[in-house]
């Protein structure tokens, strides 16, 4: 039977002031977003409001083909699958069928959540000391690097458990987009560039080191395509229709597999050793939520093999301890989320592993008294690289994995009128994967999320490479229910290591700062990850604009490490549930009969950092 925790999206709220809590959170939200206030004089992009449904990805193709699906009576479930078809064909450097991912989905059938843990696998040859004495770029771009995708598989999974449209309409999309031809992206472009600047020669390349996937992104002088190049991809198209005959067994046995395990054995920098075998024994595993209530709300997201649940908990849980308030930006502001991400990191880093093959100390993490006792730990200063603590419960002796690793990452957040909830974090690790492409997709490298040495200081890392073991991850999908339970919020974002980070202060724009979704999003980032404190420098048109030099130097004065940061680059997809007063207290919400009418109105935001985009109706 599935592990699922009941977080019921429309039950009856708690008397009267609930139901008044609602209206008021319903009339502020409006009265936010038809105001004019200075800040908007950037001319920033504004929050987008819809009725029924609404998806949220980093790609207007993939927003679209999720919408058109809403829009036929689709699920979350069903738009997920054609967004993500769309993604790995408009966005290749951050997501596909040949990566994994994580889903944290509520069903509002049933009232439950749950959570899919799509990772990818290390093959069952793997060893502890596969990347011992190797630099990050050689184990990257190299067969070493590949897991065994676990993003075909979700897509069917969660489509077989909580779709209602047939699975051949869910690929149609991609499947014309990558006949008929589409634009190439500015930023996909942007990207293709600057890996080829890094080769040393065209003729030597490291990076699109594979010829095919050089042929497709870059000119024969090396130069990449730039965009707005009619990008035309059959062998994509071919993949999706094997998938639309057969489904992901499609995927994971035949040709397919085959070609796969070959491209890694045969990869012209280091070969892998990936069979057909560790394709066919792919699973993806349903997990129990990880949650942490915070002021009164339950922050609900993906535990190990993920960080991401506890490292937001913990800094939300650590930040339960001190009062927030005035401009997010405030220095004193600043100060309390970056000591508690240095907090949050240090316990990430010694404790987080996959937890079918190490004891990671779940419940003990996210103790609030255990999580009190860290925030005493916080003063007016820097404190400087935390050390771990020593959560309540059982874990294994380990020694600490601290490296940050690059991003080629997209989230994905969805509403449906039957008000189900999906946030999806999907990934093929860094950007274009390991640079191999496969009948129309790229490979990962998420194996370069495994620590290089297996052991440190005599004892083993929690985080090694083990055969058949999902590598740490710092994904955060999240969804967070109000005060009566009900969906609030839905959000995630790409960033790597720092995506920890990007989605903690989405939470806390959100509840301690009364932002919409589409202001925490232009809110300049700020976090540590138990290191340098990094601050966003304001981005024309898409950040509102304040003064980063000051804010740098009022933390510089605080004893921090300071870095101001052009970009941060997240992707955050933000979903706001405004949920409206009803006398019936919540029996007239829509199950799914056409013109009834939803007791919530959704408020969007999608992050111009990319190519970010909000649809609906």
């Amino acid at each position: 039977m599935p592990i699922t925790t009941r977080y019921p999206m429309f039950r009856s709220p708690p008397p009267a002031r609930a139901g008044h809590r609602a209206m008021l959170g319903l009339c502020a939200a409006l009265a936010l977003l038809s105001a004019t206030p200075a800040a908007h004089a950037e001319a920033l992009a504004e929050a987008v409001v819809k009725q029924r449904e609404m998806i949220v990805t980093a790609n207007p193709l993939a927003s679209a083909a999720g919408a058109r699906i809403l829009q036929n009576g689709g699920t979350a479930a069903d738009a997920m699958v054609a967004a993500q078809a769309v993604l790995g064909l408009v966005e290749p450097q951050s997501s596909g069928l040949g990566g994994g991912a994580f889903v944290v989905y509520y069903d509002a059938a049933t009232g439950t959540t749950t959570t899919f843990d799509a990772r990818e696998k290390a093959p069952t040859a793997a060893t502890e000391d596969r990347f011992l004495g190797m630099s990050f770029t050689t184990a990257w771009q190299s067969g070493l690097s590949v897991g065994v995708p676990g993003t075909p598989r979700v897509m069917e999974v969660v489509h077989q458990r909580f779709g209602k449209r047939p699975w051949p309409r869910l690929l149609q999309a991609a499947i014309s987009l990558a006949e008929g031809g589409f634009e190439l992206s500015q930023r996909t472009a942007d990207q293709v560039a600057g890996l080829l600047a890094s080769n040393s020669s065209c003729s030597d390349r490291l990076f699109f080191r594979d010829p095919v996937a050089f042929a497709y992104f870059a000119n024969p002088d090396c130069s990449a395509k730039p965009g707005g190049t009619l990008m035309v991809n059959r062998d994509y198209a071919r993949t999706l229709k094997a998938m639309r005959r057969g489904g992901a067994d499609a995927f994971y046995s035949g040709p397919i597999a085959a070609d796969i395990a070959a491209a890694v054995q045969g990869d012209p920098a280091i070969p892998g050793d990936m069979t057909v075998a560790d394709l066919a024994a792919y699973r993806v595993i349903e997990r129990a939520p990880v949650c942490i209530e915070y002021r009164g709300r339950n922050v609900c997201g993906m535990g190990p093999p993920s960080s991401g649940a506890l490292a937001v908990g913990q800094i939300l849980g650590i930040l339960e301890n001190f009062s927030l308030a005035g401009d997010p930006l405030d220095d004193a502001n600043v100060h309390l989320f970056t000591q508690a991400g240095r907090l949050a990191f240090a316990d990430r880093g010694l404790y987080v592993g996959d937890t079918d093959f190490v004891t990671v100390p779940v419940a003990g993490m996210l103790d609030k008294t255990y999580l009190a006792e860290r925030a005493a730990l916080i003063t007016d200063t820097d404190m400087g690289d935390a050390a771990p603590g020593v959560p309540p419960g059982e874990f294994d002796p380990a020694a600490p994995d601290n490296t940050a690793k690059l991003s080629g990452t997209s989230h994905i957040s969805i509403v449906d009128r039957y008000g189900n909830a999906l946030s999806m974090t999907t990934t093929i690790e860094s950007s274009f994967g390991n640079g191999v492409m496969v009948r129309g997709f790229l490979l990962n490298n998420e194996l370069t999320d495994f620590a290089f040495s297996p052991v440190a200081n005599g004892l083993p890392v929690a985080n090694r490479v083990q055969a058949n073991k999902r590598p740490r991850s710092s994904m955060s999908p999240t969804i967070v229910f109000d005060e009566a339970d009900r969906v609030e919020l839905v959000t995630g974002s790409p960033g790597g290591s720092r995506i920890i980070g990007y989605t903690a202060q989405s939470i806390v724009n959100h509840i301690d700062f009364g932002l919409d979704p589409q202001q925490s999003i232009n809110t300049p980032h700020y976090q540590n990850r138990n290191g340098t404190t990094e601050v966003e420098r304001t981005i024309a048109g898409v950040t509102r604009d304040y003064d980063a030099d000051a804010l740098a130097d009022a933390l510089a004065v605080r004893g921090h490490p300071v870095a101001i940061r052009d970009v941060l680059e997240s992707g955050l997809s933000i979903i706001h549930v405004v949920h409206r007063d009803d006398d019936r207290h919540g029996r007239g919400h829509n199950r799914g009969k056409a013109g009834d009418r939803n007791d919530y109105v959704l408020i969007g935001g999608a992050d111009l950092r990319r190519d970010g985009t909000v649809a609906g109706r």
